[in-house]
C-alpha cells in the first residue's frame, strides 16, 4: 500500500484544474498555484513542461499510483496493440479501485483505494485487498457486509457531481465491469492528454 505524502487538493492548486470536480477544492476559489508565489507571472512552458503537467494531472486523478506503478502501466501500453494512450487510459480504469471509484462505492479515488486495502469489496465472490488489481470485462465486484453500512459508502451513492459511466453497470452493493472504455467514455472532469504522456516517457 502506498502512502499518499501530501493534501489531494494540493494538485488542484498546482495544475490550477479541479481534477476531481469536487465541490470542496480550492481551486474553486483560488485558481492561482499555492504559496507565496502562487500568483506570479506564467512564464512559458516548455513542450517538456506541458508534457510534465499532463504526467502529473493524469497520475495525480488516479490517487496513490507510484511513478513505479504509473511507468509500469505505460510499458504495458506500450507493448500492447493499437493506440498506446489510449491503451494507458483503458489500463488505469481496469484498476479495482479504480472501478469500485466508477461504481460510486466511494466519494473520492483515495476512499475506494482505503475501502479496498481493509478488504471491504469482493472480486467475483472473492475478497481482494489488492487496488491495482486488473478487472477484465464481465467481472463482478460487492460490498462486503461491513462496507454497506459504512457512510462514506452512503455518502458516495448520494453524489449528484459525478455519474456511473456505461462501462460500469451497478445493481444495489454489486457492480459489474462492462467492458474497457476509450478516452472519450471516460468521465473526467477535466482534460486529460495522454497522448502527452505517451509523448513524455517516449523522449
Amino acid at each position: 500500500m502506498s502512502k499518499r505524502h501530501s493534501s489531494k487538493y494540493k494538485l488542484d492548486r498546482r495544475m490550477g484544474e479541479n481534477i476531481w470536480g469536487r465541490p470542496k477544492s480550492p481551486v474553486n476559489k483560488r485558481e492561482y498555484g499555492p504559496g507565496q508565489h502562487g500568483q506570479r507571472r506564467k512564464s512559458k512552458v516548455s513542450d517538456f513542461g506541458i508534457q510534465l503537467k499532463a504526467k502529473q494531472k493524469l497520475k495525480g486523478y488516479y490517487g496513490d499510483v507510484t511513478e513505479k506503478q504509473f511507468r509500469s502501466i505505460y510499458d504495458a501500453a506500450v507493448r500492447m496493440k493499437g493506440d498506446t494512450s489510449q491503451n494507458l487510459i483503458g489500463l488505469l480504469e481496469q484498476r479495482l479501485d479504480m472501478v469500485v471509484y466508477r461504481a460510486k462505492f466511494a466519494p473520492t479515488i483515495f476512499a475506494a483505494r482505503q475501502i479496498v486495502n481493509h478488504g471491504h469489496i469482493l472480486v467475483n465472490g472473492k475478497r481482494c485487498n489488492i487496488a491495482s488489481a486488473k478487472l477484465s470485462p464481465g467481472d463482478t465486484i460487492e460490498l462486503g457486509a461491513k462496507a454497506k453500512e459504512m457512510a462514506l459508502v452512503m455518502e458516495a451513492q448520494g453524489l449528484t457531481e459525478r455519474e456511473v459511466p456505461e462501462y460500469v453497470a451497478v445493481d444495489g452493493p454489486k457492480a459489474s465491469y462492462v467492458r474497457v472504455p476509450s478516452l472519450d467514455e471516460v468521465p473526467y472532469p477535466v482534460k486529460m492528454e495522454p497522448n502527452l504522456v505517451v509523448e513524455f516517457y517516449s523522449r
